[in-house]
């Protein structure tokens, strides 16, 4: 019987401890997601790529979903002030001598490389498109993605993340 009794005694210690709860899930409505900003230069010498290494701090597996969007431009809403316009990648851009170029990217568990591409020599191609461009990368745990079927939209991921910030890298 008192084996009973000490096995009842733990059993109930066990159930009633508290302390700290840990991250919530997707069940307590919270994603667990990092996006990261980045400002790049494509250049010649890396072949027009950038590669961003994931910080050690954080655990992605090969099944999250990694998403890359290009800030195209900010415009100046006058009530609001400005309204920073975010693209998915990959995203194409033409001349009007019917030319292209591409902004798209690939990814592991441990980095994202975003890179320019097209039908163009590169060496040619306006400095606006190589330099100074901003990217947001956002790392969304593939649960979530699986239940969200507009991760192409930067406002919808955003909105999903209500404590996410944006983590902004040198």
């Amino acid at each position: 019987m008192k084996k009973i009794s000490y096995l009842v005694i733990v059993l109930l210690s066990l159930i009633a401890c508290e302390g700290d709860r840990g991250p919530q899930g997707l069940d307590g409505g919270v994603l667990l997601g990092n996006v990261y900003e980045i400002n790049r230069d494509l250049l010649p010498q890396n072949n027009y790529s950038t590669v961003f290494e994931f910080p050690l701090d954080i655990e992605v597996f090969e099944s999250d979903v990694v998403l890359v969007y290009l800030l195209e431009e900010v415009i100046n809403d006058e009530g609001a002030g400005p309204a920073s316009v975010w693209t998915p990648l990959p995203q194409s851009f033409f001349f009007d001598d019917g030319n292209q170029v591409v902004y798209t990217y690939n990814h592991t568990y441990f980095d994202a490389k975003i890179f320019l591409d097209g039908n163009v020599n590169l060496d040619t191609v306006p400095d606006e498109y190589v330099f100074n461009k901003t990217f947001r990368i956002a790392i969304i745990p593939a649960e979530y993605a699986e239940n969200n079927p507009n991760l192409n939209s930067y406002e919808s991921v955003m909105q999903s993340m209500p404590d996410g910030k944006i983590i902004k890298i040198d």
